[in-house]
């Protein structure tokens, strides 16, 4: 094999190392070679790009923590809305399996597997709802069904996926 040709990037590859790797690749020998004038400094980067940035503030655990009875309200919903679908999805393999080995009625594989893949994908739906269709204030409850509060949270998300997005373009 020749060495000329570039490394090709392997699919797990992180995009770091791809850039350095690059950089490394594109180096002449003549410039990875050292100055004659061991004193002599590299250019330093412009002091502006430091200037502009502003000092990342970490957030404490305490504000990003869910808090607890906002916690408890997205579980017992979750709990409701994905157990019920999930305990009728198991339902399904149990009740078809005692109908067709007390030979009830012919019953098609296909039936029971558009049925149970019906009720585990309930499930899963009622997992995502349960979360949004909670009340993210602590002092509000909320209602019954939750749809007021699922269309605040799923605009909220919504927005800090925009806001996200936007971020990363920004960086680039």
């Amino acid at each position: 094999m020749s060495s000329d040709r570039p490394r090709q990037r392997l699919p797990f590859e992180p995009a770091k190392s791809r850039k350095k790797q690059a950089n490394r690749d594109s180096e002449s020998p003549s410039e990875t070679a050292k100055p004659e004038n061991a004193t002599a400094k590299k250019p330093s980067k412009p002091a502006k790009a430091k200037e502009t940035r502003a000092p990342r503030r970490q957030p404490r655990r305490e504000d990003t923590a869910i808090p607890e009875v906002v916690s408890q309200r997205m579980v017992s919903r979750m709990v409701i809305l994905s157990g019920i679908p999930l305990v009728m999805a198991i339902g399904t393999f149990v009740g078809s399996y005692f109908i067709v080995t007390n030979e009830l009625f012919p019953l098609p594989n296909t039936a029971v597997v558009l049925v149970s893949m019906g009720c585990f994908g309930l499930s899963v739906v009622g997992l995502s709802y349960g979360v949004l269709s909670a009340s993210w204030d602590e002092n509000e409850t909320g209602s019954l069904v939750g749809w007021r509060e699922f269309r605040v949270n799923f605009g909220r998300m919504v927005e800090a996926w925009k806001a996200n997005r936007q971020q990363k373009s920004n960086k680039n």
